[in-house]
């Protein structure tokens, strides 16, 4: 790929190994027994999403803190549900089902091996290091990602679109701004104040109570963002009574919750200079020792094969 036009495929990891453990049977295991479901199943993730997107270059980003407490701070019910111990001045520990928790370090080792970089940051989301990673990085972008609050970073005038998984591998949507304002009738830049409003219970995140996806859309139609929602309601402007009132009765969460749904886009970290390429002998040797100690068998030789053409 040394002649190809610079192109980044941003992973959001856990996303994806999480469908694959869900989404692939658990009938092949490791000679020690351990699950390779999901560490077999990102394999075959990365061999087609680099056949098909060709990147020149590829991070697995990764969650360092998966609730950041900052963002609990904010909202106390931020991925509460999720948290099955809580590790006072720690981070609280995440509900993962015992076999996929087994696979993390397959995982990691896999990806080493293929020399693919993981980027996470101390305090931060996945999340935050795929909006730095997609604002600094000077090259389009591919997000490759199930979560929709990443839609916020798409930016036509940049290259950055999200590959959406949300519809499953076989059926991935490129996401540009036409289309996210086709999906929700808001751009881009104002997802994150449409998240705000109309909330996400698989986070933890209230909402505006009455104020579903269409009237935030339609508000922010009127009025451009959040702020000037907040404005138009003081002073009974541009909205119902009604809605208004909902507007003025969620002040104490609208304060917040901007802060919670916003990715980070100015941590300090950069996108990795060395690009994708072939793995060499040795390197190769070692891939396939490591598919052959966790059975990873025809899944690193397809993201091994993928690799080779990255030439």
């Amino acid at each position: 790929m040394t002649d190809a036009a610079p192109k980044l495929l941003l992973l959001d990891t856990a996303s994806l190994y999480f469908r694959a453990f869900y989404g692939v049977p658990d009938a092949v295991k490791a000679p020690d027994g351990t699950s390779v479901n999901a560490a077999r199943g990102l394999l075959d993730m990365i061999a087609k999403l680099v056949t098909t997107y060709r990147p020149t270059h590829l991070v697995a980003c990764w969650d360092d803190d998966w609730r950041p407490q900052w963002r609990v701070d904010l909202i106390p019910s931020y991925k509460a549900h999720r948290v099955v111990e809580v590790v006072p001045g720690g981070a609280d520990i995440e509900e993962v089902p015992d076999p996929l928790e087994a696979q993390i370090p397959i995982i990691r080792e896999s990806l080493a091996a293929l020399h693919i970089p993981v980027i996470g940051v101390a305090e931060h989301e996945a999340d935050d290091v795929i909006g730095t990673l997609a604002t600094v990085a000077g090259m389009p972008v591919d997000i490759i990602t199930g979560d929709r609050d990443l839609f916020q970073l798409v930016d036509d005038a940049r290259g950055v679109r999200v590959i959406y998984t949300g519809r499953g591998m076989s059926n991935l949507e490129d996401l540009t701004e036409e289309a996210v304002v086709r999906k929700y009738g808001v751009l881009p830049s104002q997802y994150a104040d449409f998240a705000t409003m109309r909330g996400d219970a698989s986070d933890g995140l209230p909402g505006v109570a009455g104020v579903g996806e269409k009237t935030a859309a339609n508000l922010l139609a009127v009025h451009g963002d959040l702020t000037a929602i907040r404005a138009a309601a003081e002073a009974a402007e541009g909205m119902s009574a009604g809605v208004a009132k909902k507007i003025l009765a969620a002040s104490d969460y609208l304060d917040v919750a901007p802060t919670v749904v916003r990715v980070a886009t100015a941590l300090p970290i950069s996108v990795p200079a060395e690009p994708l390429r072939p793995l060499d002998a040795a390197e190769t040797a070692a891939a396939v020792g490591i598919a052959e100690r966790w059975n990873l068998g025809t899944s690193m030789a397809r993201a091994l094969e993928a690799l080779s053409r990255t030439a």
